[in-house]
């Protein structure tokens, strides 16, 4: 067990460069270095982490400390990997609700929006090419962004992609533009109403979120924007997105970007509340899944859902970035910013760190 605590605390502290690095660095640990599994079956855990929402990186460090050690290696594990960042973004948004407003400090936030929209403009390139695996999905992902701009809220939105992918698997395969138009209508009238903040409403949103977030930790974003921006408007556009780009200094799983907004809306105790009602769906899908790992792998069914829901994500990070861009990219300054960066990440593969600190250097020097 104390090896374990010590392997994931130094995971957390060193784990730049989003989840598909920090996977290779767990593999590097646990496959290579410790010989704790056979690369086949840590494959096997990676595929199955994309079965269930939550952070990939973070499930992956839970199922092996599942595999090493039961239930309570799968809990020390996510802890000692969540709790580095989510210290480091908690303090930042204290930081951040003190000073983020002090004149000098908006030049330098200014700069790292274009990069942070330049990070996910890439992290959408990305994701869109592995999810849309056919044609056959397509109709999905249009009808999900139909579905957004009629305000239809974002969770309802993934959730009926999800059905609609079943659905054209089992039943309407060659009628999905019909469904897909009577879908959004239906899914328009179940819309979240806005609601005065406190606590322990954020607490139930965040759980929400936990609870349905596939794809990428930097789906979160579209989330976030949609329920915490739109919807209860307990967040301007630009304090998320400084809330975005303060949450890319920080290793470890994105999600804690829940832990800057928690502390920042409620001081420590929201920050608390925000960290573990986001992450603890994830203990509780991976506690289930990891013995039913060979059997989910097989299922046509799951198969469908999770093609319809990643496809359903991407849609999702699409409306968003449309809608940050629109609001950043308004002068010469930010669009060169975002040019440069999305250079760097498209073309170069720059690490997000390395690119909000570019963005943070030329918004001095332009803006």
């Amino acid at each position: 067990m104390n090896e374990l605590i010590r392997l994931f605390l130094k995971l957390g502290f060193i784990g730049f460069g989003g989840p598909a690095a920090v996977i290779a660095m767990i593999d590097d640990e646990v496959v290579s270095r410790r010989k704790w599994l056979t690369r086949e079956h840590f494959l096997d855990l990676v595929g199955a982490t994309n079965l269930i929402p939550g952070p990939n990186s973070t499930e992956m460090a839970m199922h092996v400390g599942y595999e090493r050690e039961g239930i309570k290696g799968m809990i020390v594990a996510g802890l000692c990997f969540i709790i580095p960042a989510a210290l480091m973004t908690g303090t930042l948004g204290w930081l951040y609700a003190q000073y983020g407003q002090v004149p000098e400090v908006e030049p330098f936030f200014r700069g790292i929006k274009p990069a942070v929209l330049a990070i996910i403009l890439g992290a959408l390139w990305r994701l869109g090419k592995s999810a849309v695996k056919a044609w056959s999905l397509v109709p999905i992902g249009v009808s999900v962004v139909i579905a957004l701009l009629l305000g239809i809220n974002e969770v309802i939105a993934m959730l009926g992609g999800g059905v609609l992918g079943l659905s054209a698997l089992y039943y309407w395969r060659r009628r999905l533009s019909a469904v897909a138009a009577i879908i959004p209508f239906v899914l328009g009238l179940l819309q979240t109403p806005k609601v005065e903040y406190s606590i322990w409403t954020l607490g139930w949103f965040f759980l929400k979120v936990g609870a349905v977030l596939y794809g990428s930790g930097y789906v979160l974003i579209a989330f976030l924007e949609g329920g915490l921006v739109q919807t209860y408007g307990w967040l301007t556009q630009q304090q998320l997105l400084d809330a975005i780009a303060i949450g890319q200094f920080t290793p470890g799983p994105v999600l804690t970007t829940a832990t800057f907004i928690g502390v920042f809306l409620g001081g420590w105790q929201g920050g608390l509340i925000a960290t573990v009602a986001i992450f603890l769906p994830s203990f509780v899908f991976v506690s289930i899944l990891n013995p039913l790992i060979p059997r989910l792998r097989q299922s046509a069914l799951m198969g469908a859902f999770l093609d319809a829901i990643n496809v359903s994500a991407v849609a999702l990070m699409l409306v968003v970035t449309i809608r940050l861009g629109i609001n950043i990219l308004t002068d010469w300054a930010p669009i060169t910013i975002f040019l440069f960066a999305a250079i760097a990440s498209l073309r170069f593969k720059v690490n997000a760190l390395w690119l909000v600190l570019g963005g943070a250097v030329l918004g001095l020097l332009l803006i």
